[in-house]
């Protein structure tokens, strides 16, 4: 008994140790196989890897599909990772390949935009997805209405803060294309808010 008591003190010290570790430190300790540092690094990562697939597929399942499929890459690839950007950035670069192929793959299916309007942010209480209902709403309807290129900005920009340079390692353009890119997005989700009787959020 004692000696199982060791073990499981010796794993959840581990496992505190790993999650002080950066995520670059934990790459390389998955690249040598380290399960722990695979979980420290899944828990960190996949509620955002999962919103970011999200807005992009529109469907909860495949989502959660795809982020298992990002993760296991991450498994198996870790060693290839070159700290040439954030592990973030690469994490979603990966996860936006595996996205599009799938969206490749359904293209002659239809897309309910209502999907999306319909699927609760965990983050949020009962009572703060009350109040903000209409307008998170309308916002995600008007930039549903956005092209896919525009919606991919202001998705990577506004609600997973990344800096230009990032959105451009993301994407696989120059930085000068996503500033025109933002701004033209900006633009028109400005006008289809106002349209929409929404003045009040930033664009």
């Amino acid at each position: 008994m004692s000696n199982v008591i060791a073990i499981n003190a010796a794993a959840k010290k581990h496992i505190v140790a790993a999650r002080a570790t950066s995520d670059e430190m934990l790459l390389q300790s998955i690249a040598k196989g380290d399960r722990n540092a695979m979980h420290v690094l899944y828990s960190r990562h996949n509620v955002r890897v999962y919103r970011f697939v999200l807005r992009m597929v529109r469907d909860a399942t495949m989502a959660e599909d795809l982020v298992s499929q990002v993760f296991l890459d991450v498994w198996r690839t870790a060693s290839q990772f070159e700290g040439r950007s954030q592990v973030s950035t690469w994490l979603l670069s990966i996860a936006r390949f595996k996205a599009l192929t799938a969206l490749r793959q359904r293209r002659h299916e239809d897309i309910d935009q209502e999907d999306v309007l319909e699927i609760a942010d965990d983050a949020d209480t009962p009572e703060a997805s009350l109040d903000r209902a209409n307008t998170s709403a309308i916002l995600r309807a008007c930039i549903a209405k956005l092209s896919p290129a525009h919606r991919e900005i202001i998705n990577l920009v506004y609600y997973h803060e990344k800096s230009v340079e990032e959105a451009g390692a993301i994407i696989g353009i120059p930085q000068s294309t996503v500033k025109t890119r933002m701004f033209y997005a900006r633009k028109q989700l400005a006008e289809l808010l106002k349209c929409a009787g929404v003045d009040s959020i930033a664009a």
